[in-house]
């Protein structure tokens, strides 16, 4: 059996969308945890080097959604975001005030 890799955050932060990326940091206790950038056709963090889209679901959520999955579900504009996807074991929740 294999074990994916896993995030799990569950602590306060920001949603910035720029011209050219939109950025989601995560924080606990004040200390910086996650630090994603979401260009057109690549994510980028801290944790890892600059993956595109297939790679990145491929590696931590899953390999049947679409290129730039993630980054729509952080840019709508809804107060309450909830996705959950029990085939993958995956729940994404987000509320922004």
């Amino acid at each position: 059996m294999i074990k994916t890799p896993t995030m799990r955050f569950y602590d306060t932060g920001f949603i910035n969308k720029y011209q050219d990326f939109t950025q989601v940091q995560i924080f606990t206790a004040g200390k910086s945890i996650l630090n994603l950038k979401m260009y057109k056709n690549q994510i980028c963090s801290d944790t890892f080097s600059c993956l595109d889209y297939k790679s990145f679901n491929k590696q931590y959520l899953s390999s049947t959604y679409k290129k730039d999955f993630i980054k729509k579900l952080f840019e709508k504009d809804d107060k309450n975001i909830i996705f959950r996807d029990r085939q993958n074991s995956i729940l994404i929740k987000v509320r922004k005030n």
